[in-house]
């Protein structure tokens, strides 16, 4: 079985994180790009969660900066940039955070959602069955109704505009986004900092990803987002893949062994790493990418 050096990992992500300096990006053509390499990344590096960012890739492996003039932050002006261009999907979806995904992969996030064929219908069934809280399905039927909304007219047409309304609402916009019913499509400048968010169901946004999705099984699904993700990290565990996804033990390991079986990953070592990782499938290429 093939065994990773700490010191070979760690050259593999500088190129797939972009941590060299001659492959950081410097423009939001090179963004899109990255994030259709890459098929899915994270806007800001989240703690605990392995997978390449907007951030690193763009200012390196450091802290994300408080400061607004930091160079860094041209992600926030190309995130914001992006929203209306439908050239990928932004939204809270990987550990309920801000989440960059290639509309090829898509689909495969989307196949994974609790959306089965009738957006009037399924959140309504999902509520039934205590899966969706009572502040979702207001909002959601909200921005049915009405169309998009920018935050602060959400709230007060979901009658959440309260401070003691600001938590539930937050978790409500969350668990739509996460579930692919609902996403950013605009900035709005309303609220006390003129900028808020419009937000929008998925099905008007992207009419077409539903129909991408309806072929694509749970299981295939999972095997594809498995894939990409060994692919961006190198080498992981199967704890690392459930732990991003947050999907159940079995699932997980499912998805894994039938890369193994197809070839689309391999079994290896990782030094100081006692549990067996997996990693992409050529391991004459991988070791010749690590040294």
């Amino acid at each position: 079985m093939l065994t990773i050096t700490t010191a070979q990992l760690e050259a593999y992500r500088a190129q797939t994180f972009c941590l060299r300096p001659e492959l950081r990006l410097r423009a939001v053509k090179q963004a899109l790009d990255y994030v259709n390499a890459r098929g899915f990344i994270f806007f800001w590096p989240i703690k605990d969660a392995l997978l390449p960012s907007l951030w690193t890739a763009v200012a390196g492996d450091r802290p994300v900066a408080d400061q607004h003039d930091d160079p860094g932050h041209v992600t926030w002006g190309w995130k914001d940039e992006m929203l209306a261009r439908k050239q990928w999907y932004y939204a809270k979806v990987l550990r309920g955070k801000a989440t960059l995904i290639s509309l090829a992969v898509a689909p495969y996030f989307y196949a994974l959602s609790e959306n089965f064929g009738d957006p009037q219908q399924d959140y309504l069934d999902q509520y039934a069955a205590g899966l969706l809280s009572r502040e979702a399905k207001q909002v959601y039927e909200a921005l049915l109704r009405e169309g998009p909304l920018d935050t602060v007219r959400l709230r007060r047409v979901t009658q959440m505009a309260s401070k003691a309304g600001a938590s539930p609402f937050g978790r409500a916009l969350t668990q739509l986004q996460r579930d692919f019913k609902i996403l950013p499509v605009g900035v709005a400048q309303a609220g006390a900092w003129r900028y808020s968010f419009i937000y929008a169901p998925v099905h008007h946004h992207f009419p077409h990803l539903p129909q991408q999705a309806r072929a694509i099984t749970r299981g295939a699904a999972r095997q594809e987002l498995a894939r990409r993700y060994f692919a961006s990290v190198g080498a992981a565990t199967v704890a690392d893949l459930r732990r991003l996804f947050q999907w159940k033990p079995r699932e997980a390991e499912t998805a894994v062994q039938t890369c193994l079986a197809n070839g689309t990953l391999i079994a290896c070592g990782v030094d100081g790493v006692a549990a067996t990782c997996y990693a992409v499938p050529d391991a004459a290429l991988l070791a010749e990418n690590l040294a």
